[in-house]
């Protein structure tokens, strides 16, 4: 039995005819670490605000451990959250912030000492406990509002972008933190952000949100490897997906500016049954530009000028025009270009993608 289960639910603010979120189904595992990400305004955060009881449930209900949660007080529904701006209190010390929770709660002295000794110790704010907030760094600062949540020992942790206020650097090393916490807590923890990195590199199940509605569920990889739209495909990775438009003519693709590739007798059957017109998905890794791939696919060798080049460290990426598209191809550090450099290159076959032109519904060859 799943220990969070959403089952249509809905959110619409008065006065207005679209909804926020619709229809959301979910079932979240007891200890899994869940994801919701999605552009601004997707719902995100509203659905997560309505699990913790700060949004009222429009329509649909909400079960944690088997109760109906829907008309229950954000307090009564074992809880802890960490909101985006830290929320901490400037007069007090990083310890009194921690425990100021507990004390609502009424939990004896001894108690509290206990929690947030234990507390200061797992996020390594020892140093720090007798300092107030502004004269913390952001990443401390993040460390105290988990602190302030992880003391209550919830069995659920809702999180709502907590590491945007923070550089990249911090960013790295506080998704880090998370993850340990989170393992070592073994709390159900669901986790709101916009950037899709964090989601990839954190959560044990992702869940993609467009427009208040949700477009696919799963692990990681499997997101990146098997989207079921245009939409999830564009969203997850970095460099996005390249996207082309093309017509299928016998057993060639042809591109919008002419070039045309090879593809087999069966894939053209799959393909046709879809209509002529389609859109081709490739990751920039899977266009390779190595003597190797080259001769394996010489059929469909293909040609364009370098634009720009981004030169990443361990890797370079490389813009060209082709397919009256930019696309941008990732390439290891050692296949270096310059710009106006003319290139060769081929798709990977069994790698490209295929989208309905009018639905953006993933085609299944």
């Amino acid at each position: 039995m799943s220990f969070i289960e959403l089952k249509n639910v809905c959110k619409q603010y008065p006065n207005t005819d679209k909804k926020a979120v619709t229809d959301f189904n979910l079932e979240i595992n007891e200890k899994e670490f869940i994801a919701f990400v999605g552009p601004s305004g997707c719902g995100k955060s509203t659905t997560l605000r309505m699990i913790a009881g700060f949004e009222e449930i429009s329509g649909g209900d909400l079960f944690i451990d088997g109760k109906r949660m829907n008309e229950i007080a954000p307090r009564d529904r074992g809880i802890s959250m960490v909101f985006q701006n830290y929320a901490l209190y400037p007069h007090m010390t990083v310890e009194k912030n921690i425990g100021y929770g507990l004390k609502n709660m009424k939990v004896p002295e001894a108690e509290i000492k206990k929690k947030v000794d234990w507390a200061v110790n797992i996020l390594g704010l020892e140093e720090f406990r007798k300092r107030k907030p502004k004269n913390l760094s952001g990443g401390q600062r993040q460390r105290v509002a988990l602190g302030r949540a992880i003391v209550k020992n919830q069995k659920v942790f809702l999180m709502d972008e907590p590491l945007s206020n923070l550089d990249a650097k911090l960013r790295v090393s506080m998704r880090n933190e998370i993850s340990k916490l989170h393992r070592s807590l073994g709390s159900t923890t669901i986790y709101v952000t916009h950037d899709q990195v964090e989601a990839m590199t954190m959560a044990d199940r992702i869940v993609i949100m467009k427009d208040g509605v949700v477009q696919q569920v799963g692990k990681p990889i499997e997101l990146y490897e098997h989207p079921v739209n245009k939409f999830v495909a564009g969203f997850i990775g970095s460099p996005q997906m390249n996207f082309f438009n093309i017509t299928i003519n016998g057993c060639q693709l042809v591109f919008s500016d002419g070039n045309r590739m090879n593809i087999t007798e069966e894939a053209a059957d799959k393909l046709k049954k879809h209509g002529n017109k389609m859109i081709l998905g490739i990751r920039g890794e899977d266009i390779k530009f190595d003597p190797q791939n080259i001769d394996i696919y010489k059929d469909n060798r293909m040609s364009a000028v370098v634009d720009n080049t981004e030169i990443m460290g361990n890797e370079n990426n490389l813009y060209f025009e082709f397919g009256n598209a930019t696309m941008v191809a990732r390439v290891s550090k050692y296949e270096l270009c310059k710009v106006g450099d003319e290139v060769e290159f081929v798709f990977v076959p069994h790698r490209m993608h295929f989208f309905d032109c009018e639905t953006e519904e993933a085609i299944i060859l």
